[in-house]
């Protein structure tokens, strides 16, 4: 039977971390790079088994990257500590590794409990994500804050879902989403991007008819509304942001 590492990024999450290792029963190794937590994230992660590397946060690559390269087993199951391993999934993946592997990597569908219900609609499920994968075949890529898994081969699919703790509250969520827009507006000024006024106006509207009405936000009932209004101001704050750093720069000049 094929041998799991699991590969899991922490910062002050000790309200989450017993969960996902919980979840994680099956898996043979789990390796915790933390990000210099000032809570209990660390004592618990090893209290629970965890092999825990301390290193300041890298950026969500590079971090994820490191979980991978210090997990013994070819094989990891990748996760963040909000996120935790259904019924349906756990047996998914165990009745998977009683036979060669067919594929390099495997996506499963991620579902994210948000506003007091799990959320279905406005293209928050089903969400398929690729954490369970060989990692001579495949690394963490993409651009911050939007990681991936990029995969030398062929991509197969599990049963069941990643449940996605996303956010403790609405505070939480609009606490992401400013420092998120901040790491996506640098990223487009280090990459040369140049403000669009005419994205400025229209992307943020664009996105919320897009996540509220094409993407049937409005299913979610209130909850579908507020996420799609987040998404809406996100988009603003990115472009808003790429503005100011633009104008702070012609300034310096």
């Amino acid at each position: 039977m094929i041998k799991i590492s699991a590969a899991i990024i922490t910062y002050n999450e000790e309200k989450n971390i017993k969960q996902c290792m919980k979840s994680l029963d099956f898996v043979d190794e789990i390796v915790v790079v933390d990000s210099l937590s000032s809570d209990d994230t660390c004592a618990i992660a090893k209290e629970l088994g965890a092999k825990v590397i301390d290193q300041k946060f890298l950026g969500h690559i590079d971090q994820k990257q490191l979980a991978v390269e210090n997990c013994t087993h070819d094989w990891v199951l990748s996760l963040d500590a909000d996120e935790e391993v259904s019924t349906e999934l756990r047996a998914s993946i165990l009745e998977l590794i009683k036979n060669p592997l067919k594929y390099e990597a495997y996506e499963m569908k991620r579902v994210s409990f948000h506003l007091g219900k799990w959320i279905r609609h406005g293209g928050w499920y089903p969400d398929k994500k690729t954490r369970f994968f060989n990692k001579q075949k495949a690394h963490w890529g993409g651009y911050n804050p939007h990681d991936k898994v990029i995969v030398d081969g062929n991509i197969g699919m599990l049963d069941g879902d990643l449940k996605h703790y996303v956010f403790t509250d609405l505070r939480h969520n609009i606490d992401t989403n400013n420092s998120y827009s901040s790491i996506m507006a640098e990223d487009l000024y280090k990459s040369g991007k140049k403000l669009s006024y005419l994205k400025l106006f229209l992307k943020p509207v664009g996105k919320f008819l897009e996540v509220y009405i094409y993407k049937r936000g409005f299913l979610d009932g209130m909850a579908g509304f507020i996420i799609a209004v987040g998404a809406s101001y996100s988009m603003f704050l990115k472009f808003a942001k790429l503005w100011e750093l633009e104008k702070v720069k012609k300034e310096e000049i």
